[in-house]
């Protein structure tokens, strides 16, 4: 049994400790706001919080995050109330959507370090990739998302 804290409910799984946690995510607990992407961490579309970190969930296995705390997008904010995910709509991001989760939980790790970004720190912290290129709109939100943060 693999004991894990998944959006503040803990669970306690009978699954293979080398099982990726995206799938324990997605399949075991029924979250499919992570989304699969790569398989090989680089894309990025599958990031949540381990213990407050942006990780890339294809590329950790559960057994790594037992007793640990995770968050996805499911459990960023009640009724997407977050700094970020309001800047995100605001600034319409999106285009297809995809990797909108992944940018997201990113952004707000990355706004913890970075509370005062310049389009230099975006850069070269978000390494998530969009495929419809919202790359400037992403930016955007994530200054925007800075300024309601100082509120």
């Amino acid at each position: 049994m693999i004991a894990i804290k998944v959006n503040g409910t803990e669970h306690r799984l009978d699954i293979e400790p080398e099982t990726p946690l995206l799938w324990v995510i997605r399949d075991e607990l029924g979250l499919t706001g992570t989304k699969f992407g790569c398989g090989i961490a680089q894309c990025g579309a599958c990031t949540v919080h381990v213990d407050g970190e942006a990780t890339r969930s294809c590329g950790i296995v559960v057994g790594d995050v037992a007793g640990k705390t995770i968050t996805t997008i499911e459990g960023l904010s009640a009724e997407s109330k977050h700094p970020v995910q309001q800047a995100w709509l605001a600034e319409d991001v999106p285009q297809c959507g995809y990797c909108q989760s992944g940018q997201i939980m990113a952004a707000v790790a990355f706004l913890k370090e970075h509370p005062k970004p310049t389009d230099a720190d975006i850069d070269a912290n978000l390494t998530n990739i969009c495929r419809c290129g919202t790359y400037v709109r992403i930016r955007s939100a994530i200054h925007r998302a800075a300024a309601l943060m100082k509120i």
